[in-house]
């Protein structure tokens, strides 16, 4: 399994990436250690949603398209209006 995931940071932005491990990943992006620089900065932060994959391909290519989406459409997406 591979998962897309949306986190919102303290600031109210959103942060998307991708991983094999959530769970993991999550607490390194929690505790500021092994977390993209990104979200060190704009802490704290709390998943808000996610999608699973059969692949870390797939996964990465949701990521990138999220990425380049306005904040607007990631919020709609996150509460179920996408």
């Amino acid at each position: 399994m591979a998962y897309t995931y949306i986190l919102e940071c303290g600031d109210g932005s959103y942060y998307v990436g991708s991983t094999k491990n959530l769970e993991r990943r999550l607490l390194q992006h929690q505790s500021g250690k092994g977390g993209a620089k990104y979200t060190r900065s704009h802490s704290p932060v709390k998943l808000v949603y996610f999608e699973e994959y059969d692949s870390t391909a797939e996964a990465y290519r949701r990521e990138k398209e999220l990425q380049s989406w306005r904040h607007t459409k990631k919020k709609d997406l996150i509460e179920g209006r996408r």
